[in-house]
C-alpha cells in the first residue's frame, strides 16, 4: 500500500490489487488495518480512521480514509450525494470505440451482486460513462466515470456487454492474468476537502504489473489522461 496524501483530516492511499479494503473473518491484511498501523508508527497511540468508501479486493487504486469523525461524516455525505468524481481505468476484452453510457440495475441475490431487470424489487440503478482511450489486439483501454456506486458495478456492466475486464475470471474473462487480480484501477478521485473550502484531486499511477497488458499506445493515452488530471501548481 502506498501513501499518496496525509493531513489532519485525510489519509489517501493507493491500494494494490488483492488487498482487502477492511477487516473480514478471513483475517487477511486490509487497508484500514495498515492505515492505522502507519499512524501508530508515526506516534499516534489510538488513531481514528474511518472507512467512507470501498474498492473490490481485485481492484487497485485510490482510497480515501477519514482521520476524524467530522471528516468521516463530511466525506460520507459526498459519496452518498454523488458529488465525488471517480475515474477508473480498465483494459477489457474485445473492441469498443468512441464514448457512451451504460445503465443497468444491480441487486444482491444470495449476497452476490448481479444485473437484474429494471422492475426487480431489489434492483438499484447503476450508471457509468465510458470513453475508449485506445484499442489494440482485441483489447480496449477504457476511461470510466462512475455515476453510481454499486457493488462490482464496472465489472458487471462490462461483462454484461461481452467486454469483461481482463483477468476477471469471475465475470467471464477468457484471458487469465494474475491470480486474484484484474486490470481495473481507480486512477483519479476528486472531492471537497472536509475542512478547507477547496476541491482536491488525487491521482494514482497504474500498477507496474500492468506492463504485461499495456501496449505503448495505451501507455501514452494514460500519460495524457494523467497530465490533464493533475492540478496545476
Amino acid at each position: 500500500m502506498t501513501l499518496l496524501y496525509k493531513d489532519a483530516q485525510l489519509l489517501v492511499v493507493q491500494k494494490p490489487s488483492g488487498l482487502l479494503a477492511q477487516p473480514t473473518r478471513t483475517g487477511d491484511v486490509d487497508v484500514l488495518t495498515l492505515g492505522k498501523r502507519h499512524l501508530r508508527e508515526q506516534g499516534e497511540s489510538d488513531p481514528f480512521l474511518g472507512l467512507v468508501h470501498r474498492l473490490d479486493r481485485p481492484t487497485s487504486g485510490i482510497m480515501v480514509l477519514a482521520r476524524t469523525s467530522a471528516a468521516a461524516r463530511a466525506l460520507s455525505r459526498q459519496f452518498r450525494e454523488r458529488t465525488v468524481q471517480k475515474t477508473y481505468l480498465a483494459v477489457v476484452e474485445g473492441t469498443l470505440r468512441g464514448i457512451g453510457s451504460w445503465t443497468d440495475y444491480i441487486a444482491k441475490i444470495n449476497r452476490q451482486p448481479q444485473i437484474v431487470s429494471p422492475d426487480h424489487p431489489e434492483g438499484k440503478r447503476a450508471v457509468l460513462d465510458w470513453q475508449t482511450l485506445h484499442t489494440e489486439s482485441d483489447r480496449t483501454l477504457l476511461r470510466l466515470q462512475l455515476k453510481t456506486g454499486r457493488p462490482h458495478q464496472i465489472r458487471l456492466q462490462a461483462a454484461e456487454r461481452n467486454h469483461p475486464v481482463v483477468g476477471d475470471e469471475r465475470y467471464g474473462a477468457e484471458t487469465l492474468w494474475r491470480t486474484g487480480e484484474i486490470v481495473l484501477h481507480h486512477a483519479i478521485l476528486r472531492l471537497d476537502h472536509p475542512e478547507h473550502p477547496r476541491r482536491e484531486t488525487f491521482v494514482a499511477p497504474v500498477p507496474d504489473v500492468w506492463s504485461s497488458v499495456l501496449t505503448e499506445d495505451m501507455r501514452a493515452a494514460i500519460d495524457r489522461l494523467f497530465l490533464q488530471a493533475r492540478p496545476r501548481e
